[in-house]
């Protein structure tokens, strides 16, 4: 039977902080009007790059036949165009595998599986009721989580 596998997108699959970070840098604006949201910036979403090594290690575990994957993801309430934007991103990435595989939650501790691979405890992710994949660079603390790479992940899951 396989294992229901929950993963989030920033900071997971999307690149979204290097993102945010270079859309305040090269606009004035932006920075002046969003350096402490980001996120709230129309359209930030829908073109950031993927996290090195995401697209692939997905289709692996995909391959492996081992994982029910879905995507767990939040949409900041002030910019409601984000949660278009992120489908969108995963359209094109990944096609059609998380086709009507997508939840858009603040509250991933309400979601029933095996495994959340997350960057962050906030929105519930630290309270999942699985097994929790903390995973890449904590912005807060400056230090990597228990999971750094897509490389570590794939280690442990295959």
């Amino acid at each position: 039977m396989k294992k229901t596998l929950f993963i989030d997108m920033d900071g997971v699959l999307v690149d979204f902080y290097g993102h945010a970070q270079q859309t305040l840098d090269s606009h004035p604006f932006y920075k002046q009007n969003y350096s402490f949201n980001p996120d709230h910036i129309q359209g930030i979403f829908r073109n950031a790059p993927p996290i090195e090594g995401a697209i692939e290690a997905v289709h692996i575990l995909e391959g492996s036949g081992k994982y029910d994957m879905f995507i767990a993801t939040a949409a900041p309430w002030r910019n409601p165009m984000s949660a278009m934007d992120k489908r969108f991103w995963i359209e094109e990435h990944f096609g059609t595998l998380f086709h009507r595989k997508m939840f858009i939650t603040h509250r991933k501790d309400l979601l029933k599986g095996d495994i959340l691979i997350d960057d962050r405890t906030k929105n519930g992710a630290g309270e999942f009721e699985g097994q929790f994949f903390h995973f890449g660079w904590d912005h807060i603390e400056r230090k990597f989580n228990p999971y750094p790479t897509w490389d570590s992940v794939l280690k442990e899951l295959l």
